[in-house]
């Protein structure tokens, strides 16, 4: 037995991991070249990258004569046991943990995604979204294409199959080529590896070695798990591939002004990771310190976040502004993530039972509250409502990012803008509904601060905050988006 099927055992049924966020979000992805424990690398990997994604689970395994998948509904360490890992045999294995922001919530959309063609085994896995997808499904069906799945993904498979008599790098230039979106994708074959970013970098996804295996992930904290040494991140359009010689590059696009999603740093990423080149927790640490600046006359007894959304800029915020920093608020750790729950009522109980105030700690307090983000405002509104029944004074909320306004068509899941609270109402207007005594945002001047970069001069997406999406898509993602109803 080698140290990892004894660490299996040890992580098989834990808690869920504090910093799983709230609310749904896009996928993770994970690749090891090389390593003949490349399926239990990779669950490991998955392992770190749960919070990115918590409806399914799957690993592919090739062995150099086949591939070998499994993938199921649930969490990583439900579908995945020693006995599971030990039939997926094979030197080179790719994973994926999945929420679903394009296709429904069932197992056949559950990746990686496998298919055989002309003798050759291909799977795939995918973070981002497509935005020209029906368009393109809609055409290769015309041309007799069958779909199994509704997920975007499998459109990429269609488009490579159809052009690998040419060979595979050539096929899958003609295939991305076709492709507009946001996607990372790791793919491979029965022996090589493969890591894609998409022309504007969207999405995160790094490179690192393990002894003589190379590893692909979305973020560091992935790596730093399975103790691989970091080497960089793929670049914007770079078609990386890995084989029995090492890893070259293809970089097939012309290059174009970077657009990282920068609420991978307010929201998604694990504060431990590194995205994009920077630390997430000191990125959100520093956003406290320009609230504390953009926010000096504002007074309480204390600063306390949201667990853990909120907490890191809130520190930052408690240390610039002097204010005592406080955890007012209790999370339960073995509570689910309350999206799961198919119904609002269902997710209001989620969220009553996630958090609870420390009454003798607020009573009588002017409070401070710290939050990421608010994209419906029902969550926060049911938090409020409990810091006034624990006998809270004031409550005034800060939000280390800017209104959200516009929806995102690239793989986020505030993907319709009647999704959006301040998409039809004034930042006084949530205050009330929220029942706040104020609510106040950090400027993009300021979100943009936190990022080292300048309004003028920056790599960054910020689509859902100001409108400017850098990659259009077609008419049908448009009227899907843009269709208004009052949150």
């Amino acid at each position: 037995m080698n140290r990892y099927d004894r660490l299996i055992g040890h992580v098989s049924k834990p808690p869920l991991s504090p910093f799983i966020p709230s609310r749904k979000e896009e996928c993770g992805v994970f690749g090891v070249f090389g390593n003949p424990d490349a399926a239990k690398l990779t669950y490991f990997g998955l392992y770190a990258l749960q919070h990115r994604g918590q409806e399914s689970a799957g690993i592919a395994v090739g062995d150099g004569c086949q591939i070998k998948e499994y993938k199921h509904m649930g969490l990583v360490n439900d579908v995945f046991n020693e006995d599971r890992l030990k039939s997926l045999k094979g030197h080179l294995s790719i994973g994926h943990v999945r929420y679903s922001t394009t296709g429904s919530s069932l197992l056949a959309n559950a990746q990686p995604f496998l298919m055989f063609h002309g003798g050759e085994y291909y799977a795939i896995a995918h973070n981002g979204n497509l935005v020209n997808a029906v368009q393109l499904r809609r055409e290769l069906e015309t041309q007799g294409a069958i779909f199994q799945t509704t997920m975007d993904t499998e459109i990429v498979m269609h488009l490579l199959a159809r052009n690998l008599i040419y060979g595979l790098e050539e096929a899958l230039v003609a295939a991305l080529t076709q492709i507009r979106g946001a996607y990372s994708l790791v793919m491979c074959t029965r022996n090589r590896l493969i890591g894609i970013r998409d022309p504007r970098g969207f999405r995160p996804l790094c490179l690192g070695k393990l002894n003589g295996s190379y590893v692909l992930a979305s973020e560091t904290c992935a790596l730093d798990l399975i103790e691989a040494t970091y080497i960089r991140d793929l670049d914007p359009g770079e078609v990386l591939i890995i084989d029995d010689k090492g890893f070259r590059s293809l970089h097939p696009f012309p290059k174009v002004r970077p657009a990282h999603c920068i609420f991978e740093f307010i929201y998604f990423a694990r504060p431990d990771s590194s995205v994009f080149e920077q630390n997430v927790y000191m990125f959100r640490k520093r956003l406290g310190h320009i609230m504390a600046r953009e926010n000096g006359s504002l007074t309480a007894d204390l600063v306390m976040p949201f667990p853990d959304s909120g907490n890191y800029a809130a520190l930052g915020f408690a240390e610039a502004s002097r204010i005592p920093l406080e955890m007012g608020m209790i999370r339960n750790h073995y509570v689910g993530r309350t999206f799961i729950q198919p119904s609002q009522a269902m997710r209001d109980f989620g969220v009553r039972i996630k958090l609870n105030p420390v009454r003798e700690l607020l009573r009588q307090k002017r409070l401070i509250l710290v939050e990421d983000s608010i994209i419906r405002g029902t969550t926060t509104r049911t938090r409020i409502k409990a810091l006034r029944q624990a006998g809270a004074k004031e409550v005034h909320m800060l939000v280390s990012c800017p209104p959200h306004r516009h929806p995102c068509p690239y793989g986020i899941d505030f993907s319709t803008k009647g999704e959006l609270i301040a998409a039809s109402h004034t930042v006084d207007e949530i205050r009330s509904f929220i029942g706040l005594d104020s609510l106040k945002y950090l400027s993009i001047e300021g979100l943009l601060e936190g990022a080292g970069a300048s309004v003028d001069d920056h790599p960054y997406c910020l689509a859902c905050f100001n409108g400017d999406y850098s990659v259009t898509f077609e008419e049908q993602v448009r009227k899907d988006c843009f269709e208004q109803h009052e949150p």
